[in-house]
C-alpha cells in the first residue's frame, strides 16, 4: 500500500491480515482478475468483509480511538490525567482536554486508516456496479451482490461521518484512485455537501438491504436495514444543527452564544432545519413500526449480553455493532471499563490485570441520578479491583475521586467464561473482543423524541408521518425501562411532569446524559445543540456547589457480602445519609457484623479552606481547559486557576487538528484551521 496524502491507495486484491476476527479471516483473491472477482460471489463477498476487517485492525479507528478516545471530554466524560497531563498536546489526555496539536501521530494515523476503509469501499462501488452479477445476472445473484453495495455505501457514509465529526471540512473522494496519481490529491469539501451526498447513498442503501436477521448471515453485525435508516436520520439532525465553520456561511444563523469571531458557530436557517428534521423523523418512524429493534426490557440485561460477546437476537437493541474478536482486537473494557488494578500481578479470579480505564465520568453525573435508576451503578464505577494478600482480586471503593469514576458498562464481572479463562492464562494485554455498538434503540426513541418536540411543537402532539406514539411516551419507554417494578410509578410521574417543548428538550438532555454516558454518543449531540462548552462549565460550577451544599459526603460507609472482604454490597453505600448518621450508625454495629464493614473518604472531603486540595485547585479548572479555559469563578471559592490556558485560542474548537505529517504529504491542497499551526 502507498500512503497519498490521506487516502491509502489499494490495489484491486484484499490485504492479506491475520485472522482476528470472522472479517479478517478471508482468503485474498489478490492475484485474481478484476473480472475474476466481481464476477464471484465469494470474492466481492471477501472484498466487503475486508471493510469490517478494516475497522478492527489496529487502535486507530474503532479498535479504540473512535469508541473511546477521541469522544471526550463532555460534562460528564472525560480522558484521565489531569493537572500538567490536561495539556499535554501531543497525548491522548491533551486531545481529550482539547489542548491538541498536529503533531501528534495518532491523528494522521487514524485519518490513513478511515482513508483506506473509503478507498477500499470506493474500489468494491465500482467493481459491483460494473460487475456481470449487477447487471446481468440472475435474480438471486443480483439481490445478493445489491446487499454488498447497500454494505459498501454505508459504510462509507459512516466512515465519513465519523471523519467529518472529528475534523470539519475534510476531502470527499468518491472515485477509487487512478494508477497516475491524478485523482490522488484532493482538497477540503464543505461537510454539508458531503452530508447531503452521502444521504443520497443512505437511501439507495436502504431499499437494498434487509433488516436485521431477515436474511441468513445478516445479524447486527453487520450493516442491515434498521441501521442505514438510523444513520441516515443521525445525519440529517447534525446537518441540522450548531457546528463550527472555518468562514461564515450566507444564510445560516450565528449562535449569539459560544461563537467565535473568526471562526463562527452556525446552523442552517429555520426552513432547511424544519426539512432535515422531517427527513430524519421518516427515517425514525420506519424503525420504530417496523418492529425488528426493540428495546430490551432490561438495561443490566442490555449490557450483560454486551459483554459477554452474545448478540441479542430477541430484541435487537443493538442496531449496529462493529464486530471484534476475543483475544485478538477491542479495547472496551481494557481502556475503557471497570479497571483491574493489579498490573502484571496475576490474581488467582480474574488473572492478568488487564485494564487501564482511562476513560472516566464524573461524581456530577452519578449524583445526577435518581437513587433507584439503575443506570447510575452499571455506568458509574465506584470500585476497581485491587489483589489482597492472597493474590485474590478484590472490590475496592476509589474514595474522594471526583474526576476518575470508571465506566462500568464494560465489566469484568459481567464477562463471559471464555474471557474469563484467556485472561487467567494471559501473561500480557489480550483483546476484549467487546463490540463497539454504533447505534442503540433508545437512541432512536429520543432522536425520535426531540424530531417530533420540534417539529409538533409540543410534547403531547403528532406530526404527520410519525410512528404513532408521541414524544412523551418515547421519553417514557427509555426512562422508565431503568426502574424496577416498585419504583415505576414515581419514574412515570417525572416524565409526565414535564411542561412544553422547552422543558422536554431539557429533560432530552439531561436523559442523554443519563442514558449513554460513556458510549462516544453525548459529545456529538452537545455540539449539534450548541451546549458542549455550557454544560461543561455548569458542571464545574454545580461541582463546587455540591461541595458546600452537603450533596456531597466526606465519608461513605459501605458493606462487604462475604467475610473474606471480596465483594461490595452496593445498596449498602451511604451515598446519601448524613455523616455524622451514617457515623452513629457504624459505631452502633455489633464487633461481629462491624467487621464487615468499612468507610473511605469521599467526594465531600474537598472544601474551600482546603487550599491545597488537588480536585478543586489542579484537577477541576484544568478539565477540557483547551476549549472553556482553565479559570473558574465561584462565590465561595473565588478564582481558581489551572495551568493550561486561561482562555480558549478559538471559541467552541471541539474539532481537532489534521496532522502535520497528513498536511506535507497532501502536495499543498490541505491546512489547518480554527488557530491551528501546519
Amino acid at each position: 500500500m502507498k500512503k497519498i496524502f490521506s487516502i491509502i491507495v489499494l490495489s484491486a486484491g484484499i490485504v492479506g491480515f491475520t485472522s482476528c476476527s470472522d472479517f479478517l479471516d478471508q482468503t485474498s483473491p489478490s492475484e485474481q482478475t478484476t473480472e475474476t472477482i466481481w464476477g464471484s460471489e465469494f470474492f466481492t463477498k471477501a472484498r466487503v468483509d475486508q471493510l469490517y476487517g478494516g475497522m478492527i485492525n489496529g487502535d486507530r479507528t474503532y479498535d479504540q480511538d473512535i469508541p473511546i478516545k477521541w469522544g471526550t471530554n463532555t460534562d460528564v466524560e472525560l480522558v484521565d490525567g489531569l493537572g500538567a497531563n490536561a495539556t499535554n498536546s501531543t497525548h491522548y489526555r491533551g486531545v481529550g482536554n482539547y489542548s491538541a496539536s498536529p503533531a501528534f501521530t495518532n491523528f494522521a494515523n487514524s485519518w490513513d486508516d478511515m482513508y483506506a476503509i473509503i478507498e477500499d469501499a470506493n474500489i468494491n462501488i465500482e467493481g459491483i456496479r460494473g460487475s456481470s452479477m449487477y447487471n446481468n445476472g440472475t435474480d438471486n445473484e443480483r439481490t445478493m451482490v445489491q446487499r454488498y453495495l447497500g454494505e459498501c455505501l454505508t459504510i462509507r457514509a459512516m466512515i465519513y461521518f465519523d471523519l467529518l465529526r472529528y475534523w470539519g471540512d475534510i476531502p470527499l473522494k468518491l472515485e477509487s484512485s487512478k494508477s497516475d496519481l491524478s485523482n490522488a490529491y484532493v482538497g477540503k469539501t464543505d461537510r454539508d455537501v458531503i452530508m447531503d451526498t452521502l444521504m443520497v447513498d443512505l437511501e439507495e442503501a436502504i431499499d437494498l438491504l434487509p433488516w436485521a436477521d431477515e436474511v441468513s448471515g445478516y445479524t447486527t453485525e453487520r450493516i442491515t436495514k434498521g441501521y442505514v435508516h438510523g444513520l441516515l436520520a443521525q445525519m440529517a439532525m447534525t446537518r441540522a444543527g450548531w457546528v463550527i465553520r472555518e468562514q461564515a456561511k450566507e444564510g445560516y444563523e450565528t449562535a449569539s452564544d459560544y461563537s467565535d469571531p473568526t471562526y463562527p458557530t452556525q446552523r442552517p436557517g429555520a426552513a432547511t432545519r424544519r426539512a432535515l428534521y422531517e427527513k430524519a423523523l421518516q427515517h425514525w418512524t420506519a424503525i420504530i413500526t417496523n418492529g425488528t429493534h426493540q428495546l430490551n426490557p432490561s438495561f443490566k440485561n442490555e449490557w450483560e449480553l454486551i459483554n459477554k460477546l452474545t448478540l441479542d437476537q430477541t430484541y435487537r437493541e443493538n442496531l449496529f455493532e462493529i464486530p471484534m474478536g476475543l483475544g485478538d482486537s477491542g479495547e472496551l473494557g481494557y481502556t475503557a471499563g471497570v479497571r483491574m488494578n493489579f498490573g502484571d500481578v496475576k490474581t488467582t479470579n480474574w488473572g492478568y490485570g488487564n485494564s487501564s480505564g482511562s476513560l472516566k465520568v464524573t461524581s456530577e453525573l452519578f449524583y445526577s441520578y435518581d437513587p433507584n435508576d439503575t443506570r447510575r451503578d452499571i455506568t458509574c464505577s465506584y470500585i476497581d479491583i485491587r489483589p489482597n494478600s492472597s493474590q485474590v482480586g478484590v472490590e475496592t471503593m476509589l474514595g474522594n475521586a471526583p474526576f476518575g469514576l470508571y465506566v462500568g458498562k464494560w465489566d469484568v464481572r459481567m464477562m463471559s467464561d471464555s474471557w474469563k479463562s484467556q485472561n487467567l492464562n494471559a501473561a500480557g494485554k489480550l483483546g476484549y473482543g467487546i463490540n463497539p455498538v454504533k447505534m442503540r434503540y433508545s437512541q432512536v426513541l429520543l432522536y425520535y423524541a426531540e424530531c417530533l418536540n420540534e417539529l409538533a411543537g409540543d410534547p403531547d402532539a403528532h406530526y404527520e408521518g410519525d410512528a404513532g406514539i408521541t414524544a412523551r411516551e418515547a421519553l417514557m419507554q427509555v426512562h422508565t425501562r431503568a426502574f424496577e417494578a416498585e419504583h415505576l410509578a414515581d419514574a412515570q410521574a417525572y416524565v409526565n411532569s414535564i411542561s412544553g417543548k422547552d422543558a422536554f428538550f431539557d429533560a432530552l438532555v439531561q436523559e442523554n446524559a443519563w442514558e449513554f454516558a460513556g458510549e462516544n454518543i453525548r459529545k456529538w449531540d452537545l455540539i449539534r445543540w450548541n451546549l458542549l462548552v455550557p454544560k461543561i462549565m455548569e458542571s464545574k460550577q454545580d461541582y463546587l456547589t455540591h461541595l458546600t451544599d452537603g450533596t456531597y459526603q466526606k465519608t461513605v460507609y459501605f458493606k462487604y457480602t462475604d467475610s473474606s472482604l471480596t465483594t461490595i454490597d452496593p445498596s449498602s453505600v451511604t451515598w446519601y445519609t448524613n455523616a455524622d448518621d451514617a457515623k452513629a450508625a457504624y459505631d452502633a454495629l455489633p464487633a461481629e457484623e462491624k467487621a464487615l464493614w468499612s468507610s473511605v473518604s469521599s467526594y465531600g472531603n474537598s472544601y474551600p479552606t482546603k487550599l491545597d486540595d488537588t480536585q478543586i485547585y489542579t484537577n477541576l479548572p484544568n478539565l477540557s481547559c483547551g476549549l472553556v479555559g482553565s479559570t473558574v469563578v465561584s462565590p465561595d471559592y473565588g478564582t481558581i486557576v489551572g495551568s493550561g490556558p486561561a482562555e480558549p485560542v478559538v471559541v467552541n474548537r471541539y474539532l481537532m487538528p489534521i496532522g502535520s505529517t497528513t498536511i506535507s504529504a497532501s502536495n499543498g491542497v490541505l491546512q489547518n484551521s480554527y488557530g491551528y499551526s501546519n
